[in-house]
């Protein structure tokens, strides 16, 4: 017999490899991502909802959920297993909102605290005379509420769950059904004569078998007449789909389950009570029960660890793409921007008239107005290349469709403004250059600093055209001054050109770099499945 293994070594391991599965995220909306999210989601709700506080306490009650469809009848089997009504049946569709939970008085210390669904709030049983909307807590959705019965009907050590429909209208109550069932010892699936082929049950059955958790099913409202056909039809499905083993029930279409508002005869779900009393009470098959639904689950980490770490491996791999386009984009611009500066590209247009103009028609502020705009211009113009070649290099990955990194992507104006004060202040620490170089003059007739700061530009920015502006700086402050100043204010160029870049560069990847996609999850998770295979 399989027996459940408690070791607090065992608990450790599980408890790093829970972290290991926390720090995990897939944010970029590749291919593969939904479902690594919903994988990662549902072994986190298995892993602290059932793995670790039934290897904590392993002599808990044993949990059974009864999920299913729509309409399966689950809230009236629970209610006739029970012998009195305690979860909503009727015709109304979703009907069971808030899950129930009930089990013997004995018992009842086991659920009243967080050890298992710790994100659920309990509320009570009501009084006869009670209301049970009116012992919901204000403000809490009915979708995150446990309501707890006792029943001393029920055998000490079995708890029984009414889930929500797992193929719900409300996304809430589908959500919420998954997370119970990654909650239970036993699954009890509850299909319908007339739905038992239907793809959503068969969902839940094949999820069971892949984690061979300790499943029973539950085939209802079977008319009389076709009993045997419809049993015999069943089966044939659950062998083809290598369930054959598993405990099957059949209840019988009756008068009281007509609208699912009434009890079945004790006759009726007999053989199901006595099964599940037997696995609550008999120490050897309670053992078995839990330890093939723990020693499932266990296994599945085998191939659902290294499917989380290829998920991350790929989103790592993405970002590194997408990264690449960013750097690759502004780099190439970066460069652009030098080789034009070099070649005297910003003195153009009326940069070039208003040089021309200089000194008879055009004062060394109107200059120096010219060439800051100019020279914002080029810059303005190779982050808007530079943001066009990484949209179109980013069209082509599917990362790159995430609606996180368009706020990465700034409207022109913003960049405008942006590159706009950075010229600016290039200016100013310019003059302020220019200052120094004049007050260290010792001359009785001092040049004018802004003209000074004027030709250090136009010499800087203006290339083969601007050679007179060199030789004009020299006359006005001398060729040691001249010299000193435009190494200073060419040093000081490229420190602000590099800056805007830089900053642009830095703006556009932000956005993927808040996602904080790293390269460490994946080979953690690996690594947490090995030491936790060498400790099993």
């Amino acid at each position: 017999m399989v027996t459940l293994d408690v070791r607090p070594q065992l608990l450790d391991t599980l408890s790093a490899l829970r972290d290991r599965v926390v720090a995990a995220r897939f944010p970029l909306p590749l291919p593969g991502a939904p479902r690594a999210r919903a994988n990662r989601d549902e072994l986190l709700a298995q892993l602290d909802d059932y793995l670790v506080p039934r290897l904590r306490e392993p002599e808990a009650p044993l949990l059974a959920v009864v999920g299913g469809s729509t309409g399966a009848g689950k809230s009236t089997l629970v209610n006739s297993l029970v012998g009195r009504r305690v979860s909503e049946a009727g015709v109304l569709r979703p009907t069971t909102r808030t899950p129930v939970l009930v089990c013997h008085p004995d018992d009842q210390h086991w659920f009243s605290g967080m050890r298992v669904l710790p994100d659920l709030t309990r509320v009570w049983a009501p009084a006869p005379d009670e209301d049970p909307d009116d012992l919901m807590p204000s403000g809490a959705p009915p979708a995150r509420v446990l309501r707890v019965e006792t029943a001393d009907t029920l055998p000490r050590g079995l708890a029984l769950l009414d889930a929500p429909d797992i193929d719900s209208l409300v996304a809430d109550n589908r959500v919420l059904a998954a997370e119970l069932i990654c909650a239970a010892d036993i699954w009890i699936m509850v299909t319908t004569a007339a739905r038992y082929a239907d793809a959503v049950p068969w969902h839940l059955l094949r999820t069971a078998k892949e984690y061979d958790a300790t499943l029973v099913t539950v085939l209802d409202r079977v008319p009389h007449q076709v009993v045997s056909e419809v049993s015999r039809q069943y089966g044939a499905l659950l062998t083809k789909a290598g369930l054959g083993d598993v405990p099957r029930f059949t209840v019988p279409e009756l008068p009281e389950s007509a609208w699912g508002a009434g009890l079945l005869p004790a006759t009726a779900v007999a053989p199901l009570k006595e099964w599940l009393t037997h696995h609550a009470q008999e120490p050897a098959a309670r053992e078995q029960a839990m330890a093939r639904t723990v020693h499932g689950l266990l296994d599945s980490l085998k191939v659902r660890m290294p499917e989380l770490a290829g998920a991350a491996a790929a989103q790592y791999a993405a970002a590194l793409r997408l990264t690449s386009a960013v750097e690759t984009a502004y780099d190439s611009e970066h460069a652009r921007v030098r080789g034009r500066l070099q070649s005297g590209a910003v003195l153009a247009g009326d940069a070039l008239k208003r040089w021309r103009a200089f000194p008879l028609d055009c004062t060394p502020g109107e200059l120096l107005d010219a060439l800051v705009e100019s020279l914002a211009a080029l810059l303005l113009c190779s982050v808007t290349a530079a943001d066009e070649r990484v949209d179109e290099a980013w069209r082509r990955e599917p990362a790159g469709a995430d609606p996180a990194l368009a706020a990465g992507h700034s409207a022109l104006e913003s960049s405008e403004h942006r590159i706009g004060l950075a010229v600016r202040r290039w200016r100013r620490e310019l003059e302020e250059y220019a200052e120094d170089e004049v007050r260290v003059l010792e001359r009785s007739v001092m040049p004018d600093a802004e003209a000074v700061a004027a030709l250090v530009a136009t010499a800087l920015l203006g290339g083969r055209r601007a050679r007179t502006a060199g030789e004009g700086l020299a006359e006005r402050i001398g060729a040691h001054g001249a010299l000193r100043l435009r190494d200073r204010a060419g040093r000081l160029l490229n420190e602000h050109v590099d800056r805007v870049m830089h900053n642009e560069r830095e703006r556009r990847l932000a956005p993927l770099d808040a996602l904080d996609i790293q390269p460490d999850p994946q080979a953690e998770l690996i690594a947490a499945l090995s030491v936790l295979q060498k400790e099993r």
